[in-house]
């Protein structure tokens, strides 16, 4: 084999066109990766909204305007070309939180809270302050931690907050006969997002009837997403943890810390090798686990 055409330019030019050491092609690829990330930070913005409706209403329009045309439906094509010269202002004016919205998540990324794990490591101090007090005076507590999986679908049932997280609001919070004490808290790039939310119940009859509402919540919630979920028992006070499907009953605070710093103090890159401790933990209090 000639390896000296392997480092020739021309016979690279001949082989795929002289456009391949040119800089047009590859900024048209760059231009097409930015365009897709700003659609997919847009839609992640708006998923589980009710402006997704809108969307594919837009998009049904849009779609009847192209069959219009090609069915030359003169009326119709002309009013529809009349609604299209305005809709650009109207979709600012309609959508003008979600483009807020959207324009935080620019300012404010995972990559950014990565990146100062001592934030994360406060919030985790919060967790286990709040937790602690709850569980040594028998206050009833559910907590969700939104990971991957979008769970705008049960924030829209809560009640809206938007606070930061400090352990005296997650108190507060579930004092008993305080009108936000029922239902769950729902945790959002480290803020409480809402209260009162409401969770699916699990179906499974294979639980323990030691575990109320609570606990059923939880281990439901586990089954259809991604979310780190702490459960406080207002009878014993015992701590319990669910994930992936994965229950753990009966964690002492230091166990509960561990399994937090490992979800949410690991770094991006890392997730993928540092997954197996977690798997490794569930498996070893497997015991613990209710059949």
């Amino acid at each position: 084999m000639n390896y000296n055409k392997l480092i020739n330019t021309e016979f690279w030019e001949q082989a795929f066109g002289s456009t391949l050491f040119s800089l047009k092609p590859w900024i048209n690829i760059l231009d097409i990766i930015i365009i897709w990330f700003l659609i997919y930070q847009l839609l992640k913005a708006i998923i589980g909204t009710k402006e997704i409706r809108l969307i594919k209403g837009v998009l049904i329009f849009l779609i009847a305007r192209l069959l219009s045309g090609f069915f030359q439906l003169a009326t119709v094509t002309w009013l529809m070309d009349q609604v299209i010269t305005y809709w650009a202002i109207a979709i600012i004016i309609i959508f003008q939180p979600e483009l807020r919205k959207f324009l935080e998540m620019l300012g404010r990324t995972n990559a950014i809270y990565s990146s100062v794990p001592s934030v994360k490591g406060k919030i985790i101090q919060s967790y286990e302050k709040a937790v602690n007090y709850m569980a040594k005076r028998k206050i009833g507590a559910l907590i969700v931690i939104e990971e991957q999986d979008s769970l705008q679908e049960y924030i829209n049932t809560g009640i809206s907050l938007e606070a930061k997280l400090t352990s005296e609001l997650l108190i507060n919070i579930f004092i008993p006969n305080t009108p936000l004490h029922d239902g769950a808290v729902i945790i959002k790039d480290n803020q409480i997002a809402v209260a009162s939310a409401y969770l699916p119940l699990t179906d499974a009859t294979s639980i323990s009837k030691d575990y109320g509402t609570r606990h059923r919540a939880a281990i439901g919630l586990s089954e259809v997403t991604d979310a780190i979920t702490i459960i406080v028992s207002e009878e014993t006070g015992d701590i319990s943890i669910t994930k992936d499907k994965k229950f753990l009953s009966k964690l002492t605070l230091e166990q509960m810390s561990e399994i937090l710093s490992d979800a949410l103090l690991k770094d991006e890159n890392e997730k993928s090798s540092r997954q197996g401790f977690f798997s490794t933990f569930f498996n070893k209090k497997d015991g613990r686990k209710k059949t």
